[in-house]
């Protein structure tokens, strides 16, 4: 995975430009209202959304795998403090959080690997915490292509492989936490050889 992520940004830079996803905006709201203060961005790329939950207020960290994407998140979003390694890692500190918000990484796992990235991110939250996560859903355009390596897991792209999420799917990943809401959210992006398209993401929110 390392590879693949490294390359991408290596060769395209700030790839779905800086506008957050609509997803952080509305996190961003719900994270307000359940009082957050410490935020924490699993796989936060080059900082665009990372970035957002700074300009609200908001004390944020983010860790992202690729080196390329730390080195422009570091010089293009203020407020973020910047950890580089994989997730799989966590924690790199003792810093525990009020809240998480996770974009289109869940996904990037096999079963047993999405299990163990979950059980690692509530061990960084605090009691009563809140976590957002957002998904592929299975109503993607890109669902069952590729080649079929797991039930809903498909290698869409060369060394990147996407679990598309059904509703019931996700849910059961957050079994014994507390789900507030869960929905589907459409989220365009405008990069490289696709140009404008839209991606029809699923989201859960949720807390310990």
């Amino acid at each position: 995975m390392n590879t693949f992520w490294e390359e991408r940004f290596f060769k395209e830079g700030r790839i779905w430009g800086d506008t957050p996803s609509r997803t952080a905006v509305y996190a961003i709201d719900l994270f307000k209202k359940a009082g957050v203060h410490k935020v924490l961005v699993p796989g936060s790329g080059y900082g665009r959304n990372a970035g957002a939950f700074a300009r609200e207020g908001f004390l944020v960290t983010g860790i992202e795998i690729s080196k390329t994407a730390v080195t422009l998140a570091r010089q293009n979003t203020r407020g973020v403090h910047y950890l580089h390694g994989p997730v799989e890692d966590m924690p790199f500190d003792d810093v525990m959080f009020d809240g998480i918000y996770c974009f289109n990484v869940l996904h990037l796992f096999r079963k047993d690997a999405r299990a163990a990235f979950l059980q690692r991110c509530r061990e960084q939250l605090k009691d009563g915490g809140v976590m957002f996560f957002v998904v592929f859903s299975d109503r993607e355009p890109s669902f069952g292509t590729g080649r079929d390596v797991e039930e809903n897991t498909f290698e869409s792209k060369p060394g990147r492989e996407v679990h598309y999420y059904s509703e019931e799917d996700l849910v059961s990943e957050f079994r014994g936490l507390e789900v507030r809401e869960t929905g589907l959210m459409k989220d365009p992006e405008v990069h490289g050889e696709e140009g404008r398209h839209i991606h029809v993401l699923r989201y859960i929110y949720a807390r310990t």
